[in-house]
């Protein structure tokens, strides 16, 4: 009969030498995720106000708003503009989502098991990345 093998226990981590063996569970990146794209989309938030006023302001202030991703802002280039506006429309969806997945999780008791966790984690991961992929590619031109 063969003994299992004992799994390491971490009760001081060394971020030089334990961070980068430790294994994050996908309900854990989903939960960090969700903080960073808040974050993003807070510290972005003059930017987006920026957007949205000049895009509904008039067909002037649209062309520039427009323009803004062909010929860029002042020393900013276009395709940092489109890259920014991309962040933005990530956090955004992931944001949507594993809030959605929060809260479903505080409402049903059965969306309180693990399985259902690592599951709507992966789901949420997936989802995000997906229609930002689609949406960047309407964002760069290609359909």
């Amino acid at each position: 009969m063969q003994t299992a093998q004992k799994r390491p226990e971490f009760r001081n981590i060394n971020a030089l030498r334990d961070l980068p063996t430790y294994r994050l569970p996908a309900p854990g990146w989903v939960s960090i995720l969700h903080r960073v794209s808040g974050m993003l989309m807070f510290v972005l938030l003059p930017f987006i106000i920026w957007m949205f006023d000049t895009s509904v302001t008039s067909e002037v202030s649209f062309a520039r708003f427009r323009s803004a991703f062909t010929n860029g802002l002042g020393f900013v280039p276009g395709w940092f503009v489109k890259l920014v506006v991309l962040a933005l429309i990530w956090a955004y969806l992931h944001h949507v989502f594993a809030g959605v997945r929060h809260l479903w999780m505080d409402v049903s008791h059965a969306a309180t098991t693990k399985q259902f966790g690592g599951k709507s984690a992966k789901v949420v991961l997936v989802a995000s990345i997906v229609l930002t992929v689609v949406l960047a590619a309407k964002l760069f031109g290609l359909y």
